[in-house]
């Protein structure tokens, strides 16, 4: 996929985000090649299987500016970074427990000039904020999720869904939806982008 293929399903960027979502094969090359964040053979598919994949969850809900958004266990910036471009007026905070993973996503974002992005080298839990919304790419399972980020929600709701999880995950959920307990919407990526890769992949939203 190229820039170009990402860009008809984001026609509305402006002259800097298309610049900047331009840069990401190159930052992340350079940076994998010193600390491996992405896998070998996905860094060649870097706009497909992580850049458009992150932007699936703006499909689902657009932020809006002021809204403060934590990507916990956000390896090298996914969801967080692609998020960030799309939405520059919005605050995004990303964390890890691998600081060399936030050492990358630091690089990146000032290479990018993001200025609506800060990250630390945090575990979920020991982040003493609260946010509008909780975005996150397959760290682990619902169930033993949601207790890291419980009470981390801001209590008034001003988007379209109420403040809540964003969670992006693949594959049969049923069982680990069932086991979470938890009530959830699945909204799956397939019926907004074309690739095969999307197939069974889904943004899972729980109201905070």
């Amino acid at each position: 996929m190229t820039s170009k293929q990402l860009f008809t399903y984001f026609p509305g960027l402006t002259p800097i985000q298309q610049q900047q979502f331009e840069q990401l094969p190159a930052l992340y090359e350079f940076w994998n090649n010193q600390i491996n964040v992405i896998s070998r053979k996905d860094i060649d598919q870097l706009f497909e299987r992580h850049v458009l994949h992150s932007l699936g969850i703006a499909k689902i809900i657009p932020f809006l500016p002021g809204e403060s958004v934590l990507d916990v266990g956000t390896g090298g910036g996914f969801p967080g970074i692609p998020l960030a471009i799309l939405f520059p007026d919005t605050q995004f905070y990303l964390v890890d427990s691998i600081g060399k993973k936030i050492k990358v996503v630091q690089e990146v974002a000032s290479a990018l000039g993001l200025k609506n992005v800060r990250a630390s080298h945090l575990r979920a839990e020991q982040v003493d904020e609260k946010f509008d919304f909780i975005v996150s790419r397959a760290v682990t399972r619902l169930g033993e999720f949601y207790p890291w980020i419980k009470g981390k929600f801001n209590k008034t709701s001003k988007n379209k869904l109420p403040n809540g999880i964003l969670y992006l995950k693949g594959g049969d959920l049923a069982e680990e939806i069932k086991e979470s307990g938890l009530k959830v919407q699945q909204y799956y990526l397939k019926d907004y982008f074309a690739e095969e890769f999307f197939e069974t992949k889904q943004v899972i939203y729980v109201k905070g």
